[in-house]
């Protein structure tokens, strides 16, 4: 299916392959059962709303249609779309009674993580909801060592404020030196919402 951006722009994510590749049985990854960081993360939403620790969820991007084939009576294949606004962030929900809103990357950098992978609306967006009072955050994902951190919404800030005059990107060193380093579980898989105690606590001694 092709989608494309409000303005006309073909939209492609960076980690939809182009063709499927059978992956070997020796290189399987099982630390990570070759989950992707939103896979991991829904797994683990599901089991905060099973245990009714918290109601997060996964927005919908919405999309307008403008081409559909069907080659069944009974099934429709959706061939062409465009997004009919830029997406804020990736997640929102309730927690503890705060509000959390916040966006889930990954990179292949060994050592730091590139503020492109960020979009102006989604920032103002983050700047907003915390002036409300909302907890945001990024989780973000060193995909070739397999370490998740979850970054205060404060430092990506201050990074995207300096970057005209600045560096590019946010060093992954400092990431864990602000933010938190999340350990993988059985249940949930990822365990952020501890990490997220931690940034309400630093976030009421700003207040």
């Amino acid at each position: 299916m092709v989608i494309h951006y409000p303005n006309g722009k073909t939209f492609r994510p960076q980690n939809m392959p182009t063709q499927k590749i059978k992956a070997s049985p020796s290189k399987v990854n099982y630390g990570n059962r070759g989950m992707t960081l939103e896979e991991e993360i829904n797994d683990s939403n599901q089991y905060y709303r099973a245990t009714q620790k918290a109601v997060i969820h996964k927005k919908p991007i919405p999309l307008q249609i403008v081409k559909v084939d069907y080659p069944k009576r009974s099934a429709a294949v959706i061939k062409e779309a465009y997004f009919k606004r830029p997406s804020t962030t990736d997640y929102n929900g309730v927690y503890r009674g705060y509000y959390l809103d916040f966006e889930a990357k990954e990179t292949r950098n060994l050592a730091s993580f590139p503020l492109s992978n960020f979009h102006p609306h989604q920032i103002e967006h983050m700047r907003a909801c915390q002036k409300q009072g909302g907890i945001c955050f990024t989780i973000v994902r060193f995909s070739k060592s397999q370490e998740v951190f979850l970054m205060p919404a404060d430092l990506l800030f201050t990074y995207w404020d300096q970057q005209t005059t600045g560096r590019k990107s946010i060093p992954k060193n400092e990431i864990a030196q602000v933010g938190w380093k999340i350990d993988y579980r059985i249940k949930p898989r990822l365990p952020y919402l501890d990490y997220v105690d931690q940034l309400i606590e630093v976030s009421k001694r700003h207040l």
